[in-house]
């Protein structure tokens, strides 16, 4: 990551580091009978082959960890990891997990950025007793970061203490529940639930829609989500989130915020050509799980650097990929994304008002190919490279590029 020009001091300029990760994903059967029993095992473990505190994106030590490693006495570890276990009861078509979980639904979702993925602690239950229907409902206690071996409570930007598990406010109770009905094989409609004890609570809609035109096929992604405060958010500053506040002394105040968009997409010989749009109203910045260490939310806005969920922001996208296979080459693809987000308006620290109608892009390439067949069949190469510009006061612009090279064997 190279952080470039901007009005604020220019420490941390650039960061790079290198590691090899190693994950064993053990899923096991059921037992015989009306309940059937299981456990799930997620082994990882990541080994720095290149780092120094200065290049970790943690110059100071003073966080919990790096871009990629965690911190110990100030430098990026030699090797972190992580066992999780999660146990597992079947009735019928319904599921219970307790344990470890990687939920990727509208109001939850892991990141996987990094050396070693997100994961999160608690308990779920899913059903598709009912034909057509998937329930979902969960309780998450904790997460551990992508840079952590350890586990944390829950947070949000502004009271997450920016990477630093030590400072800010938490919670260890985030409760979500919905619905996906598949109305017919090409129409998908869903509700979620999400709420983060003493910050927020959000309510998602969402339409996914697939539809053969001509020789291609265009799919519509239609998301709406609606959040307010709970509990100490609404009154406590030291709960208080990211936002549009002018007038209040910290700059932050409860959560506040509507946001809608629809992205589009045509998928036609290889080729798919999308655009998109989406609007974020309302005092605060849009809201999710956000410990400080690296996370990712269900918008259609969330890239390789930015969110683009900004108090007021209103943000067009228009994307282009290409699968290789088409020309007889499988495995291989390239994709481009680029974004540009306007109608910012920041607050400072002092309440005051630091811009207004502000403006940010961002610009994604990404080039992959993983062996389709034969004796290397799995391996992958990944690059992703990414710009992100922006006139926001604070705000320095970065580019971005992330090497992965990658090899998945089944062991069974």
């Amino acid at each position: 990551t190279d952080n470039r020009d901007s009005a604020t001091p220019k420490n941390n300029n650039y960061q790079a580091e290198w590691g090899q990760a190693f994950v064993v994903d053990f899923q096991s059967g059921y037992t015989a009978g009306t309940v059937g029993f299981g456990v799930d095992a997620l082994a990882m473990l990541g080994v720095k082959l290149d780092s120094t505190q200065a290049k970790s994106g943690n110059p100071t030590g003073s966080l919990d960890g790096g871009t990629v490693f965690p911190t110990h006495d100030g430098q990026p570890a030699d090797s972190f990891g992580n066992v999780g276990l999660t146990a597992k009861a079947k009735i019928s078509k319904t599921e219970l997990k307790i344990g470890t979980l990687m939920p990727k639904l509208p109001v939850i979702q892991y990141n996987d950025g990094r050396l070693l993925p997100q994961t999160f602690e608690g308990g779920q239950i899913t059903s598709n007793d009912i034909k057509d229907v998937t329930l979902i409902a969960g309780q998450i206690d904790q997460a551990k970061g992508r840079n952590s071996s350890n586990y944390e409570n829950l947070s949000i930007s502004g009271a997450n203490g920016s990477g630093n598990s030590d400072i800010g406010e938490r919670s260890n109770k985030f409760y979500y529940g919905g619905v996906d009905y598949k109305v017919t094989k090409d129409l998908l409609l869903q509700y979620y639930y999400g709420e983060l004890n003493d910050f927020y609570k959000q309510h998602f809609v969402g339409l996914t829609h697939n539809w053969a035109i001509g020789p291609g096929v265009l799919k519509s992604d239609l998301r709406a989500f609606h959040s307010t405060d709970d509990g100490a958010n609404g009154n406590d500053s030291a709960f208080y989130t990211t936002g549009n506040y002018s007038g209040v002394a910290s700059g932050k105040g409860a959560v506040d915020n509507n946001l809608y968009s629809g992205l589009f997409l045509y998928t036609v010989a290889g080729h798919t050509f999308g655009g998109g749009y989406q609007v974020s109203n309302g005092s605060s910045d849009f809201p999710w799980l956000n410990q400080g260490d690296g996370s990712s939310n269900g918008t259609i806005t969330d890239m390789q650097i930015q969110k683009f969920g900004r108090a007021g922001e209103r943000t067009w996208q228009a994307r282009y990929s290409y699968d290789f296979a088409a020309l007889g080459f499988p495995g291989a693809t390239a994709g481009l994304v680029y974004l540009r987000g306007d109608n910012i308006d920041t607050v400072g620290s002092n309440g005051r008002s630091s811009g207004d109608n502000q403006s940010e892009w961002e610009r994604d390439l990404t080039l992959a190919y993983v062996v389709p067949e034969g004796t290397f069949k799995g391996l992958g190469f990944t690059w992703k490279n990414a710009m992100w510009r922006n006139d926001i006061a604070g705000q320095r612009d970065q580019d971005e590029n992330r090497v992965i090279l990658s090899y998945t064997l089944p062991l069974l």
